[in-house]
């Protein structure tokens, strides 16, 4: 598929290609289910239960900075080359990635950002995610054999990530717009946030896309023009620079996908997101109420 791949493939497309045994070092099945503490979910024991076959699982946490102080901040590149060869993704791979949230995408846009960021376009999301794929009535396992490692070589595009120290310029700059895909609540400083010791609101300027909205009721990704409507309804300018934000860098990758979908590829990334922002902005640069929500 080389740079023509497709930022979305269906779940009847998947199917064909695991009924036709290309499911291998060509084409890589990658199961990405994380899910946050209140879900009361496990992606790892749910994979080993149930998946697409041929998958194997992503772990965002298991494939981070562990040094950290922050939730699955963006690993190196040698470790990211580490751990998806190790998963038997090479350089040639076309990987295709979903989760088994109930929303059809959850944390496997993260995954698909990541590919991308280390240099691989080779990468798309399964439109509507497990959900879809066993509402069409595809077949699903529990077994799981371990690929052959694989070699991979990650080169990282620095200019999409933002820094906490970038995201605070910008408060004055206005070089780029920043888009905050949390639930307008969390957002809005009126529901509490998912993390311990953390209060909710959102940085200074920045505008609301809830990621969920970015989705159907099936779970399926909207349509490009439907995406458009969306920016547009929430005063987001597709021409100018876009910076997504969210609780701590995974479904803010939603909006990148969105934005890559409706011919905006170079969106970035706050890897820190609200987490780091609370954690270290002053008082001032938290901010509160309906002045930058959808439509306001």
């Amino acid at each position: 598929m080389g740079m023509q791949t497709q930022a979305l493939v269906s779940a009847r497309w998947l199917a064909n290609m695991v009924k036709s045994n290309l499911v291998g070092p060509s084409l890589r099945v990658l199961d990405t289910s994380w899910y946050l503490p209140m879900m009361n979910r496990d992606g790892k024991k749910e994979f080993a239960q149930t998946h697409i076959p041929g998958a194997s699982h992503f772990d965002i946490d298991d494939c981070s900075d562990r040094t950290s102080q922050f939730d699955h901040t963006l690993p190196s590149e040698e470790h990211f080359s580490d751990y998806v060869g190790n998963l038997g993704v090479s350089n040639d791979s076309h990987v295709v990635v979903y989760d088994a949230s109930d929303f059809g995408a959850f944390s496997c846009t993260r995954v698909w950002w990541m590919f991308r960021l280390f240099g691989h376009s080779k990468v798309s999301v399964l439109n509507g995610g497990f959900r879809r794929w066993v509402k069409e009535g595809h077949p699903v396992t529990e077994d799981y054999t371990k690929p052959p490692a694989a070699h991979f070589s990650a080169t990282m595009n620095r200019d999409w990530v933002k820094s906490f120290e970038d995201v605070t310029e910008n408060i004055t700059s206005h070089r780029y717009q920043v888009v905050d895909v949390r639930p307008y609540a969390r957002f809005l400083g009126k529901e509490a946030e998912p993390r311990e010791g953390v209060d909710p609101g959102h940085i200074p300027g920045s505008k609301c896309m809830p990621f969920y909205d970015f989705l159907d009721e099936d779970g399926m990704m909207l349509s490009p023009e439907e995406l458009k409507r969306f920016f547009q309804k929430a005063q987001v300018d597709l021409k100018k620079p876009l910076c997504g934000t969210c609780g701590s860098g995974v479904t803010a990758c939603h909006m990148v996908l969105a934005a890559h979908i409706c011919g905006a590829p170079d969106a970035t990334v706050y890897d820190g997101s609200w987490y780091e922002w609370f954690t270290k902005a002053p008082k001032e640069h938290i901010a509160t109420g309906i002045s930058h929500t959808l439509g306001g």
